[in-house]
């Protein structure tokens, strides 16, 4: 069964000479991995259209066997080229991907996640990178998965909490326009890091 899927590539990794497993993240079938056979030849039909942070029209052919499907067509919509010049703005962008590999099953709908990283992806190149930018995606990624934290029960100081009500509900620009000093990303960063570690178990490595 063949079907059809918009999504971005969250990573992609040899799986023989000539092939590469793909693995994207889709609104309407969630995390998926696919087998792009042929890719690694120098005149495949994938030939620049498969790398990091890619989106992409494709379609796949179910495995009945397995997890992991195989690629039939992909139409390339966007390269976030300009992630490639800032090696902050790779950083941020390879932490957040993981960090909704780790917390995220594969094949579940995620439409809201999805939408978060894409937003993200488009934004992160419009300034230099930020430390706000992070923490927002960490409370916006906790809220969809219904662990957002209790802001009343915190130790945090009533100026953070307010940063914290813009990360967790402003758009991207309202983001980037918060002024926080030393001591509040600090405090944002000590915090979250014990948050997610006491509910995810770990953080990823390179966490900037």
């Amino acid at each position: 069964m063949i079907e059809s899927a918009t999504g971005l590539i969250l990573r992609t990794r040899p799986l023989t000479e000539t092939s590469l497993i793909v693995n994207w993240l889709t609104p309407d079938f969630g995390r998926i991995s696919t087998v792009a056979k042929g890719a690694r030849r120098p005149k495949s039909t994938f030939a620049g259209k498969l790398d990091l942070f890619y989106a992409a029209d494709f379609s796949f052919q179910r495995s009945r066997r397995s997890d992991l499907h195989t690629l039939r067509e992909v139409k390339l919509q966007e390269t976030h080229l300009a992630l490639r010049h800032e090696l902050g703005y790779l950083q941020q962008a390879a932490y957040c991907s993981t960090l909704v590999e780790q917390t995220t099953e594969t094949e579940t709908p995620l439409p809201a996640v999805y939408d978060l990283l894409r937003t993200l992806l488009a934004h992160l190149p419009k300034q230099t990178p930020q430390p706000q930018t992070l923490f927002a995606f960490e409370i916006k990624l906790l809220h969809e998965l219904g662990l957002a934290p209790d802001l009343a029960q915190s130790q945090l100081t009533p100026g953070t909490r307010r940063i914290v009500a813009v990360l967790s509900f402003g758009d991207w620009p309202a983001v980037a326009r918060l002024k926080l000093s030393e001591a509040q990303v600090r405090e944002l960063r000590h915090f979250l890091h014990g948050f997610l570690i006491c509910h995810l178990g770990r953080i990823p490595k390179g966490r900037p």
